[in-house]
């Protein structure tokens, strides 16, 4: 007897915010979300932040239908939860198209272009001046 493997369905979004870049692939299940091979439990140390990668599923009110699977890397942890509801957003809008006006509207399809500011010549910082001296 040939047993086929049928392929599961699966749907992929890219998020970036500050220098953290976010894979997410979201496939049907119980709503598991994986972070480098970790539990967002174990991964994330505030809970703000799994309230922000969570964020996507109950805008969207999906939650519990989707395992997450995600590899990010770069940043720190803001930047990074940041880029994983943003990948999770976009791969959401793959899943069906209907999400695309709650998404957009609560703000989760627009890459967060902020970013530190780079540092100037003849500064301590990127705006902090040298303390001024009379004499």
């Amino acid at each position: 007897m040939v047993v086929k493997k049928t392929k599961s369905v699966s749907y992929q979004g890219t998020g970036r915010r500050k220098s953290s870049v976010a894979r997410v692939y979201l496939t049907p299940g119980t709503g598991e979300i994986t972070v480098n091979g970790r539990s967002i439990d174990d991964y994330l140390p505030l809970e703000t932040l799994k309230m922000v990668v969570r964020s996507p599923f109950e805008v969207t009110e999906t939650q519990g239908t989707f395992d997450v699977k995600v590899n990010v890397n770069g940043g720190g942890f803001t930047g990074q939860a940041g880029a994983m509801r943003h990948g999770i957003s976009r791969a959401l809008l793959e899943a069906s198209g209907d999400y695309r006006a709650v998404l957009k509207s609560a703000g989760f399809l627009t890459r967060d272009a902020r970013a530190k500011e780079r540092y100037k010549y003849g500064l301590k910082k990127a705006r902090r001046a040298p303390q001024f001296s009379k004499r």
